[in-house]
């Protein structure tokens, strides 16, 4: 599923095609992906003016110039494909088609329609059933090593699980919070309560550093994930820990043969890669 820097990556390609355009047509190609689309949907949008893209945790948000939002979410599969004129034909994972007036065709494609779409009002954004209980956004300034132990405070869970909490941190998921934890020499065991304040100092300032590393990399190109262009990120190019079990750590100088170097377990379901010798 896209995480923070794929969706990020996905807003900057999207905002010079819409922001400052109105959508001169809209097609809803079928009548629902993860759920149903909101009544009068395309009716709601045509016309409008795309006065902002930004993003919420792993939301795009398109702010419009009757103060309506559209929200979006590309759930597993789902890509903002972005053409200069509309296609002879479409696919049959094209779900639905923006077309702008400077001619600018967006089809949002999701082949496992895992994705959603929904319409509120800005004054109503921070109410909402899907970002009202987000906690800050980790490229934010609410964002800091005070905060994030405030938050963690008195946390039985294992850190990493705490990490992909979006009431504590917004966006963050799997591939980015083993890749902070490895930077911030933490073990993904370990109990949120138990870290120190400096080790979360030091964590605060690795998720911010992973998750800008990412973006600049485009993200991270890993089954059905591209950028709005097309173009494939590169972010996993980088990956420290994180798809890289048994081999050896690049960060420091473990016996590789007695450690068994980046080592994998589960937690809640999801894969966690660590270097035990360097995480503590």
């Amino acid at each position: 599923m896209p995480e923070l820097p794929e969706v990020e990556t996905v807003c900057r390609g999207l905002a010079p095609h819409l922001e400052g355009r109105r959508l001169v047509r809209v097609e809803q190609r079928r009548p629902n992906l993860r759920t149903p689309f909101p009544p009068r949907f395309c009716e709601r949008l045509t016309g409008r003016v795309v006065e902002s893209v930004r993003r919420r945790a792993k939301y795009i948000l398109m702010h419009l110039d009757d103060g309506g939002v559209l929200i979006a979410h590309l759930g597993m599969s789902g890509r903002m494909i972005i053409a200069p004129e509309r296609p002879d034909a479409f696919d049959k994972h094209d779900h639905v088609v923006f077309e702008t007036d400077a001619g600018t065709i967006v089809t949002f494609n999701d082949a496992r329609r895992f994705g959603l779409m929904d319409l509120t009002v800005a004054d109503a954004l921070g109410d909402h059933p899907m970002l009202r209980n987000l906690g800050p956004e980790p490229l934010g300034n609410e964002f800091s090593g005070p905060d994030l132990a405030r938050r963690l405070a008195g946390k039985i869970t294992p850190i990493k699980a705490a990490l992909l909490d979006q009431s504590i941190v917004a966006g963050l998921g799997n591939i980015y919070v083993s890749e902070a934890l490895f930077q911030s020499g933490i073990l993904p065991t370990r109990t949120a309560a138990s870290l120190t304040p400096e080790e979360v100092d030091r964590l605060a300032v690795a998720v911010r550093e992973v998750l800008e590393r990412a973006i600049a990399a485009g993200g991270s190109s890993l089954r059905d994930y591209r950028q709005a262009s097309g173009e494939l990120g590169y972010f996993q190019h980088q990956f420290a820990v994180y798809d890289r079990e048994g081999e050896g750590c690049p960060d420091c100088d473990c016996d590789r043969a007695r450690t068994g170097g980046v080592q994998r377990i589960v937690q809640s379901g999801r894969s966690t890669f660590f270097c035990a010798a360097r995480q503590r």
